[in-house]
């Protein structure tokens, strides 16, 4: 009886010690994703507003780039590209064209609860105007939720992103 006993306890520990260790690599799972789907996707955002000649700021979640022609050639005159945060899907996305394009966008991060664009000047004040606007910085978090009762949370502040190409005012 008293073997019974220790042995339902012994056994009762080596299976919580179990489920703790695969719950751990769940969650290591979802950090995994949305680490790889950030890096992705501000990797492109990057290398658009670096190449940049020009933008127009749509909202604080949405702003188009005019980018080089050798560089976008499948998009449409003269070769834009807007970048966007859609709160109904929770995905930050870029899509060929203007705001209003209706060409299938490529979705980088998904799982995105809070986003924003912030602009600024030369002269690291807060931009008013698309004239003005020399450098964007992107502010997002991003939640992964597993099959475990604890999410992966992560939230990321992007560095600021000069539009090299684009003159100064």
């Amino acid at each position: 009886m008293i073997a019974a006993a220790l042995s339902s306890v012994v056994l009762a520990g080596v299976l919580s010690a179990f489920l703790m260790l695969g719950r751990s690599g769940v969650n290591l799972a979802g950090y995994s994703v949305a680490e790889s789907e950030m890096r992705r996707g501000l990797e492109e955002f990057s290398q658009d507003v670096r190449m940049a000649s020009n933008l127009a700021w749509n909202s604080a979640t949405s702003v188009t780039l005019t980018v080089p022609h050798s560089y976008a050639s499948s998009t449409p005159l003269p070769h834009l590209v807007t970048y966007a945060y859609d709160s109904a899907t929770a995905t930050f996305r870029r899509r060929p064209g203007d705001a209003t394009s209706t060409v299938e966008p490529t979705i980088f991060i998904r799982d995105v609860s809070s986003f924003s664009f912030t602009r600024y000047n030369r002269l690291d004040a807060a931009a008013a105007t698309n004239a003005e606007t020399k450098r964007i910085q992107i502010t997002l978090n991003i939640r992964k939720t597993g099959r475990t009762l604890v999410a992966a949370n992560t939230t990321v502040v992007s560095a600021s992103y000069t539009l090299r190409n684009k003159p100064a005012n």
